[in-house]
């Protein structure tokens, strides 16, 4: 993108800031790219249509269905997607955001990322639609706890407790978005909101695309900040073919010396 376009498109979203109260971000994999993340496909951005060393797509291994059946199969590859987020953090994306929160009535970060990124860079009203990796349950008791490093788990871990099997608190391909996290989503987009941003993401499930979907027959503004056309950028009214931390800087900059 020219950089005479760049900054009259962030001149544009300022604008949009200055009449906004009420704010939707969403956000996949392409916002924690800054952070050394990779953004192609996976339940955190890890792959790309490539087939498995057991011969699965990744789809497959990182199912349900195979949880299930051969729990050793999706652990290996959570631990995978686990080793790659392993070390790294938030980026200057996040904390716009997180700041964003402390200066608007209202905001919410819709994200498909399980990285915990949001939350450590102190976004407060997020809804991780896909669960957060470092959360870990038992399938059969109560227990859980927060990890931090998988390095010392073994494939597949066992329950302290009671000895069966845990797994992190992830929505696997073929399972159920938690209940109360889409009713979260519902309440928030029932108030509604006057301004949406859709962040690295190509909007490939419907859930991420709805928002923004009602906001364009709501006549609401879209800011859409991804490097490839996706399947809402049509429907987007400012687009940025550009990475989510230089954009989301540029814009809070910007927004900030006119305030």
């Amino acid at each position: 993108m020219e950089e005479s376009i760049f900054w009259e498109r962030i001149e544009q979203v300022v604008k949009l800031l200055q009449r906004s109260n009420h704010i939707l971000f969403i956000s996949g994999a392409g916002i924690s790219a800054d952070s050394g993340l990779p953004t192609y496909r996976g339940v955190s951005g890890l792959y790309n249509n490539k087939v498995t060393d057991e011969g699965f797509s990744i789809e497959s291994a990182l199912s349900g269905f195979m949880f299930q059946e051969n729990p050793e199969i999706t652990w290996k590859y959570i631990f995978q997607i686990e080793e790659t987020c392993r070390g790294k953090s938030y980026n200057r994306g996040h904390e716009v955001i997180a700041e964003m929160e402390n200066h608007f009535e209202r905001t919410c970060v819709l994200t498909q990322n399980v990285d915990g990124f949001h939350h450590k860079a102190g976004s407060n009203n997020i809804i991780d639609i896909h669960g957060n990796l470092h959360d870990i349950y038992c399938t059969a008791c109560d227990y859980q706890t927060r990890v931090t490093d998988y390095s010392e788990l073994d494939n597949p871990p066992c329950c302290p407790q009671c000895g069966e099997l845990i797994r992190p608190d992830i929505v696997l391909f073929d399972e159920y978005l938690s209940k109360h996290k889409s009713a979260h989503l519902e309440n928030e987009l029932q108030r509604g909101f006057d301004l949406v941003f859709s962040i690295g993401t190509t909007s490939v499930f419907p859930y991420i695309a709805q928002p923004v979907v009602l906001a364009h027959y709501s006549n609401v503004p879209i800011i859409e900040i991804n490097p490839v056309e996706t399947r809402v950028s049509e429907i987007c009214d400012i687009k940025f073919a550009s990475t989510a931390a230089k954009t989301l800087n540029a814009i809070w900059m910007s927004f900030k010396q006119t305030a």
